[in-house]
Protein backbone atom coordinates (compact mmCIF):
# COMPACT_ATOMS: atom_id res chain seq x y z
CA UNK A 1 0.00 0.00 0.00
CA UNK A 2 1.80 3.21 -1.25
CA UNK A 3 2.31 5.96 1.57
CA UNK A 4 4.32 7.89 3.57
CA UNK A 5 7.01 5.25 4.59
CA UNK A 6 8.02 7.76 7.78
CA UNK A 7 4.41 6.43 8.75
CA UNK A 8 4.49 2.83 8.38
CA UNK A 9 8.14 3.09 10.83
CA UNK A 10 5.53 4.39 13.22
CA UNK A 11 3.36 2.03 13.13
CA UNK A 12 6.31 -0.98 13.29
CA UNK A 13 7.41 1.33 16.41
CA UNK A 14 3.89 1.17 17.98
CA UNK A 15 3.66 -2.19 17.43
CA UNK A 16 6.62 -2.73 19.01
CA UNK A 17 5.82 -0.74 22.09
CA UNK A 18 2.31 -2.39 22.16
CA UNK A 19 3.41 -5.32 22.59
CA UNK A 20 4.75 -5.03 26.06
CA UNK A 21 1.40 -4.95 27.07
CA UNK A 22 1.09 -8.33 28.31
CA UNK A 23 4.09 -8.32 29.84
CA UNK A 24 3.88 -5.49 32.27
CA UNK A 25 0.25 -6.81 32.72
CA UNK A 26 1.36 -10.01 34.25
CA UNK A 27 3.93 -8.33 36.03
CA UNK A 28 1.58 -6.10 38.34
CA UNK A 29 0.36 -7.75 40.97
CA UNK A 30 -3.08 -5.67 40.96
CA UNK A 31 -6.91 -6.57 40.31
CA UNK A 32 -7.44 -6.09 36.34
CA UNK A 33 -9.84 -2.79 36.73
CA UNK A 34 -7.00 -1.46 39.23
CA UNK A 35 -4.34 -2.34 36.47
CA UNK A 36 -6.55 -1.21 33.85
CA UNK A 37 -7.35 2.39 35.76
CA UNK A 38 -4.07 3.21 36.43
CA UNK A 39 -2.29 2.84 32.82
CA UNK A 40 -5.23 5.18 31.37
CA UNK A 41 -4.99 7.15 33.99
CA UNK A 42 -1.19 7.91 33.62
CA UNK A 43 -1.12 8.08 29.98
CA UNK A 44 -3.78 10.77 30.33
CA UNK A 45 -1.70 12.74 32.57
CA UNK A 46 1.54 12.33 30.32
CA UNK A 47 -0.48 13.81 27.70
CA UNK A 48 -1.98 16.77 29.71
CA UNK A 49 1.00 19.34 29.06
CA UNK A 50 1.02 18.64 25.64
CA UNK A 51 -2.54 19.78 25.80
CA UNK A 52 -2.75 22.70 28.38
CA UNK A 53 0.84 24.07 26.32
CA UNK A 54 -1.01 24.20 23.12
CA UNK A 55 -3.09 26.82 21.62
CA UNK A 56 -4.31 24.99 18.81
CA UNK A 57 -5.04 21.84 20.79
CA UNK A 58 -7.35 24.11 23.92
CA UNK A 59 -9.09 25.66 21.19
CA UNK A 60 -9.73 22.44 19.47
CA UNK A 61 -10.76 21.27 23.25
CA UNK A 62 -12.95 23.87 23.93
CA UNK A 63 -14.91 24.07 20.44
CA UNK A 64 -16.10 20.56 20.71
CA UNK A 65 -19.61 19.80 19.58
CA UNK A 66 -21.90 17.39 21.70
CA UNK A 67 -21.12 14.74 18.88
CA UNK A 68 -17.39 14.42 19.48
CA UNK A 69 -17.77 14.78 23.19
CA UNK A 70 -20.30 11.46 23.14
CA UNK A 71 -18.12 9.88 20.37
CA UNK A 72 -14.71 10.43 22.35
CA UNK A 73 -16.63 9.62 25.89
CA UNK A 74 -17.99 6.38 23.98
CA UNK A 75 -14.68 5.59 22.33
CA UNK A 76 -13.55 5.45 26.09
CA UNK A 77 -15.73 3.48 27.29
CA UNK A 78 -15.26 0.79 24.34
CA UNK A 79 -11.45 1.09 25.71
CA UNK A 80 -11.92 0.34 29.32
CA UNK A 81 -13.88 -2.24 28.24
CA UNK A 82 -11.31 -4.16 26.07
CA UNK A 83 -9.02 -3.50 28.57
CA UNK A 84 -10.90 -4.93 31.34
CA UNK A 85 -11.77 -8.33 29.93
CA UNK A 86 -8.34 -8.95 28.16
CA UNK A 87 -6.48 -8.18 31.47
CA UNK A 88 -8.73 -10.85 33.14
CA UNK A 89 -8.25 -13.09 30.45
CA UNK A 90 -4.56 -12.66 30.83
CA UNK A 91 -5.74 -14.28 34.57
CA UNK A 92 -7.06 -17.12 33.00
CA UNK A 93 -4.49 -18.25 30.00
CA UNK A 94 -1.31 -18.31 28.94
CA UNK A 95 -0.02 -14.15 27.41
CA UNK A 96 0.69 -16.09 24.06
CA UNK A 97 -2.88 -17.14 23.74
CA UNK A 98 -4.24 -14.06 24.96
CA UNK A 99 -2.40 -12.27 23.13
CA UNK A 100 -3.19 -13.96 19.89
CA UNK A 101 -6.98 -13.90 20.61
CA UNK A 102 -7.17 -10.67 21.38
CA UNK A 103 -5.35 -9.63 18.04
CA UNK A 104 -7.93 -11.06 15.91
CA UNK A 105 -9.30 -7.51 15.78
CA UNK A 106 -8.70 -7.07 11.90
CA UNK A 107 -11.82 -10.01 10.96
CA UNK A 108 -13.96 -7.48 12.90
CA UNK A 109 -12.41 -4.79 11.18
CA UNK A 110 -12.41 -6.01 7.99
CA UNK A 111 -16.49 -6.68 8.38
CA UNK A 112 -17.00 -3.64 9.70
CA UNK A 113 -15.39 -1.64 6.57
CA UNK A 114 -16.86 -3.82 3.84
CA UNK A 115 -20.40 -3.25 5.66
CA UNK A 116 -20.14 0.24 6.69
CA UNK A 117 -17.36 2.06 4.98
CA UNK A 118 -18.30 -0.12 1.98
CA UNK A 119 -14.47 -1.02 2.03
CA UNK A 120 -13.18 -3.53 -0.56
CA UNK A 121 -9.43 -5.41 -0.58
CA UNK A 122 -7.84 -7.09 -2.87
CA UNK A 123 -7.34 -10.54 -2.97
CA UNK A 124 -3.79 -10.64 -2.26
CA UNK A 125 -4.66 -8.11 1.46
CA UNK A 126 -7.40 -11.09 2.11
CA UNK A 127 -5.29 -13.80 1.90
CA UNK A 128 -2.36 -12.12 3.59
CA UNK A 129 -4.96 -11.69 6.36
CA UNK A 130 -5.81 -15.32 6.72
CA UNK A 131 -2.64 -16.76 6.23
CA UNK A 132 -1.22 -13.95 9.55
CA UNK A 133 -4.39 -15.05 11.27
CA UNK A 134 -3.82 -19.02 10.97
CA UNK A 135 -0.07 -17.97 12.31
CA UNK A 136 -1.70 -16.63 15.48
CA UNK A 137 -3.99 -19.87 15.53
CA UNK A 138 -1.07 -22.13 15.55
CA UNK A 139 0.58 -20.24 17.88
CA UNK A 140 -2.19 -20.07 20.70
CA UNK A 141 -3.23 -23.70 19.69
CA UNK A 142 -1.88 -25.43 22.87
CA UNK A 143 -4.27 -23.69 24.98
CA UNK A 144 -7.33 -24.71 23.64
CA UNK A 145 -6.80 -27.55 24.43
CA UNK A 146 -5.60 -27.84 28.22
CA UNK A 147 -9.23 -26.44 30.22
CA UNK A 148 -11.57 -24.58 30.61
CA UNK A 149 -10.27 -22.04 32.29
CA UNK A 150 -8.13 -21.48 29.35
CA UNK A 151 -11.39 -21.29 26.80
CA UNK A 152 -12.58 -18.60 28.87
CA UNK A 153 -9.69 -16.64 29.29
CA UNK A 154 -9.50 -16.85 25.61
CA UNK A 155 -13.75 -15.83 25.52
CA UNK A 156 -12.74 -12.84 27.50
CA UNK A 157 -9.77 -11.79 24.87
CA UNK A 158 -12.05 -12.56 22.08
CA UNK A 159 -14.57 -9.86 23.07
CA UNK A 160 -11.79 -7.27 23.91
CA UNK A 161 -10.60 -7.56 19.87
CA UNK A 162 -14.26 -7.07 19.29
CA UNK A 163 -14.38 -3.30 21.43
CA UNK A 164 -10.95 -2.22 20.55
CA UNK A 165 -12.20 -2.69 16.40
CA UNK A 166 -15.01 -0.27 16.97
CA UNK A 167 -12.61 1.66 19.27
CA UNK A 168 -10.23 2.00 16.46
CA UNK A 169 -13.37 3.21 14.07
CA UNK A 170 -14.69 6.23 15.83
CA UNK A 171 -11.01 7.30 16.65
CA UNK A 172 -10.85 7.18 12.34
CA UNK A 173 -14.37 9.06 12.48
CA UNK A 174 -13.18 11.82 15.21
CA UNK A 175 -9.60 12.11 13.82
CA UNK A 176 -10.62 13.62 10.97
CA UNK A 177 -11.34 16.72 12.68
CA UNK A 178 -9.60 16.28 15.92
CA UNK A 179 -5.78 15.99 16.80
CA UNK A 180 -4.75 13.39 18.71
CA UNK A 181 -3.86 14.82 21.84
CA UNK A 182 -7.03 16.24 22.92
CA UNK A 183 -8.68 12.87 21.21
CA UNK A 184 -6.53 10.88 23.46
CA UNK A 185 -6.91 12.84 26.74
CA UNK A 186 -11.08 12.58 26.97
CA UNK A 187 -10.77 9.16 25.58
CA UNK A 188 -8.06 7.75 28.09
CA UNK A 189 -9.60 9.79 30.85
CA UNK A 190 -13.19 8.83 30.34
CA UNK A 191 -12.08 5.23 30.18
CA UNK A 192 -10.28 5.78 33.47
CA UNK A 193 -13.26 6.75 35.20
CA UNK A 194 -14.82 4.02 34.09
CA UNK A 195 -12.57 1.50 35.23
CA UNK A 196 -12.49 3.02 38.19
CA UNK A 197 -16.07 3.16 39.14
CA UNK A 198 -16.02 -0.53 38.46
CA UNK A 199 -12.96 -1.17 40.42
CA UNK A 200 -14.79 0.52 43.30
CA UNK A 201 -17.90 -1.78 42.87
CA UNK A 202 -15.32 -4.50 43.34
CA UNK A 203 -13.77 -3.01 46.57
CA UNK A 204 -10.30 -3.12 44.92
CA UNK A 205 -7.76 -0.91 46.78
CA UNK A 206 -6.58 1.89 44.61
CA UNK A 207 -3.29 2.14 46.74
CA UNK A 208 -0.76 -0.38 49.03
CA UNK A 209 0.74 -2.13 46.15
CA UNK A 210 4.76 -3.27 45.54
CA UNK A 211 6.73 -0.91 43.98
CA UNK A 212 6.96 -3.40 41.24
CA UNK A 213 3.65 -3.28 40.61
CA UNK A 214 3.77 0.62 39.98
CA UNK A 215 6.77 0.28 37.81
CA UNK A 216 4.47 -2.16 36.20
CA UNK A 217 2.02 0.08 35.78
CA UNK A 218 4.56 2.54 34.63
CA UNK A 219 5.53 0.55 31.85
CA UNK A 220 1.74 0.20 30.60
CA UNK A 221 1.37 4.05 30.72
CA UNK A 222 4.46 5.31 28.88
CA UNK A 223 5.50 2.47 26.87
CA UNK A 224 2.52 0.37 25.84
CA UNK A 225 -0.22 3.06 25.87
CA UNK A 226 1.79 6.47 24.71
CA UNK A 227 4.46 4.95 22.35
CA UNK A 228 2.12 2.32 21.18
CA UNK A 229 -1.95 3.08 21.24
CA UNK A 230 -1.41 6.33 21.11
CA UNK A 231 0.74 6.55 18.02
CA UNK A 232 -2.41 4.72 16.32
CA UNK A 233 -4.68 7.44 17.31
CA UNK A 234 -1.95 9.37 15.73
CA UNK A 235 -1.85 7.45 12.99
CA UNK A 236 -5.52 7.20 12.20
CA UNK A 237 -5.81 10.21 10.44
CA UNK A 238 -3.81 9.01 7.18
CA UNK A 239 -4.03 4.90 7.99
CA UNK A 240 -7.62 3.20 8.17
CA UNK A 241 -8.40 1.24 11.03
CA UNK A 242 -8.67 -1.82 9.12
CA UNK A 243 -4.71 -1.60 8.31
CA UNK A 244 -3.60 -0.44 12.43
CA UNK A 245 -5.85 -3.41 12.88
CA UNK A 246 -3.78 -5.87 10.90
CA UNK A 247 -0.57 -4.31 11.88
CA UNK A 248 -1.43 -4.79 15.50
CA UNK A 249 -1.22 -8.86 14.67
CA UNK A 250 2.54 -8.10 14.80
CA UNK A 251 2.09 -7.80 18.85
CA UNK A 252 1.67 -11.38 19.09
CA UNK A 253 5.56 -12.00 17.36
CA UNK A 254 7.04 -9.28 19.81
CA UNK A 255 5.11 -10.53 22.69
CA UNK A 256 6.20 -14.34 22.21
CA UNK A 257 9.75 -12.81 22.10
CA UNK A 258 9.35 -10.52 25.51
CA UNK A 259 7.56 -13.46 27.09
CA UNK A 260 10.34 -15.90 26.06
CA UNK A 261 13.27 -13.53 27.85
CA UNK A 262 11.34 -12.46 30.83
CA UNK A 263 8.30 -14.93 31.98
CA UNK A 264 10.41 -17.86 30.86
CA UNK A 265 7.41 -18.75 28.21
CA UNK A 266 9.39 -21.22 25.89
CA UNK A 267 9.21 -20.29 21.97
CA UNK A 268 8.09 -23.96 20.71
CA UNK A 269 8.49 -25.77 16.80
CA UNK A 270 4.64 -24.73 16.22
CA UNK A 271 5.01 -20.99 17.52
CA UNK A 272 8.08 -20.58 15.48
CA UNK A 273 5.88 -21.86 12.53
CA UNK A 274 3.21 -19.38 13.55
CA UNK A 275 5.51 -16.47 13.82
CA UNK A 276 6.68 -17.01 10.37
CA UNK A 277 3.22 -17.13 9.13
CA UNK A 278 1.85 -13.84 10.64
CA UNK A 279 4.69 -12.29 9.08
CA UNK A 280 4.23 -13.68 5.62
CA UNK A 281 0.61 -12.63 6.07
CA UNK A 282 1.68 -9.22 7.07
CA UNK A 283 4.40 -9.29 4.11
CA UNK A 284 1.24 -10.11 1.59
CA UNK A 285 -1.45 -6.96 2.98
CA UNK A 286 1.12 -4.98 2.69
CA UNK A 287 1.99 -5.20 -0.83
CA UNK A 288 -1.51 -5.57 -1.77
CA UNK A 289 -3.29 -2.88 -3.75
CA UNK A 290 -4.83 -0.24 -1.56
CA UNK A 291 -8.02 -0.74 -0.02
CA UNK A 292 -11.02 0.40 -2.62
CA UNK A 293 -14.53 2.64 -1.19
CA UNK A 294 -17.42 2.30 -3.19
CA UNK A 295 -19.34 5.67 -3.09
Amino acid sequence: MKTNIGLYLALLFGVFSLSTSAIFVRLANAPSAITAFFRLFFAALLLLPFLLTSKENKRQLLSLSKKQWTLGILSGLLLSAHYMLWFESLRHTSVASSTVIVTLQPLFSIAIGFVFLKERFHKLAIGGCLIAIAGCFLIGWGDFQISSQALFGDLLAFLAAGFISIYFFIGQAIRKELSAVPYSVISYLSSSLFLGCCAIMERSSFSGYPAATWMAFGGLALISTIFGQFIFNWLLKWIPATVISMSILGETIGTCILAYFILNEAISFQQGVGITAILLGLVLFFLSPPIQRNR
